[in-house]
């Protein structure tokens, strides 16, 4: 995680039309203890995350008080886990200081970053479980019909149910399609478009929906009535939003529901070139057959 002053100034001058000018800063912040900084991210993390009622806490109370639900007797052990987060994880740009993680935004997103670490740090675990919808837990391809006066691609009968990719940019989601209909390994693709499927997400302590790009069903070695189900987002520009998706989607979601076991197996891919997509997708998955091989030796 990233301080600077992009996000928030340290010093402000106000310099009206009549009078004296004035400078203000963030003094008093800098003045708070550091393991202040510590135990308040702490007690979110275990307040938003690690309830026995199982349930995500997405509220922004301005005071954090704990209830019934918290886990209490897991707090000396976070506590340890964030002064290492703080220690290895947070670069401080600007003159910015740790104190600005007591402010609600960042606290929030340094909460969320923190659970995602920890889950990336437990692999092999099922303890993520997925919380399904109570209606439309399954989506298809089948119902799909919509109008567009966007720019399309044509798809391959053999390769896509949908008959159009709608494309966002001139020419990225087009070559993308292209790339995965020419690969012999995709059995399946559709273009992520009026499909329904999202992945929620939180920002700065806010609920979002995350909708990725392309779902394709890939042959990976495995038997044919077991495709891999991969996620692919074609990423452009760099964006604070576009990190805590991806996050989300590779730490959380997709851990959590092949650990329930009865919607196939997933992955998540994100391709900065769609030009290189085969060569990336082909590596992706001789990583994940040689980790999968791996395990089976020692297992």
């Amino acid at each position: 995680m990233t301080l600077s002053t992009a996000d928030v100034p340290i010093k402000v001058e106000n310099a009206p039309i009549v009078g004296e000018s004035s400078i203000h800063t963030l003094d008093d912040l800098k003045r708070r203890r550091p393991n202040e900084v510590a135990f308040m991210l702490a007690k979110l993390t275990l307040e938003k995350y690690f309830r026995q009622d199982g349930e995500l806490r997405t509220d922004r109370p301005k005071e954090h008080t704990f209830d019934r639900e918290v886990k209490l007797w897991l707090f000396p052990q976070m506590l340890g886990i964030v002064k290492r987060w703080l220690a290895e994880c947070v670069t401080l740009k600007d003159n910015t200081f740790p104190q600005l993680l007591l402010l609600i935004e960042f606290a929030h997103d340094a909460a969320d970053r923190i659970y995602r670490a920890i889950v990336a740090s437990t692999d092999g675990t099922a303890a993520l479980k997925p919380i399904l919808r109570p209606y439309d837990k399954v989506g298809s391809t089948r119902y799909v019909d919509f109008d567009t006066v966007r720019a399309v691609f044509a798809t391959r009968e053999d390769k896509c149910h949908i008959s159009h990719v709608v494309a966002d940019t001139d020419s990225w989601e087009q070559k993308m399609a292209e790339a995965l209909e020419d690969m012999t390994e995709v059995i399946h693709y559709v273009k992520n478009h009026n499909l329904g499927f999202s992945i929620p997400y939180t920002l700065n302590g806010e609920e979002h929906q995350y909708t990725p790009d392309f779902v394709a069903r890939i042959d990976d070695s495995h038997r044919p009535v077991d495709l891999l189900n991969l996620i692919v987002e074609v990423t452009g520009r760099e964006k604070k939003d576009k990190a805590a998706k991806v996050a989300t989607a590779r730490t959380l979601w997709v851990p959590a529901v092949n650990n329930h076991c009865g919607f196939g197996r997933w992955a998540f891919i994100e391709v900065p070139d769609p030009w290189d997509a085969q060569n990336l997708i082909r590596a992706f998955l001789a990583r994940a057959q040689a980790v999968s091989t791996k395990e089976m030796v020692h297992g």
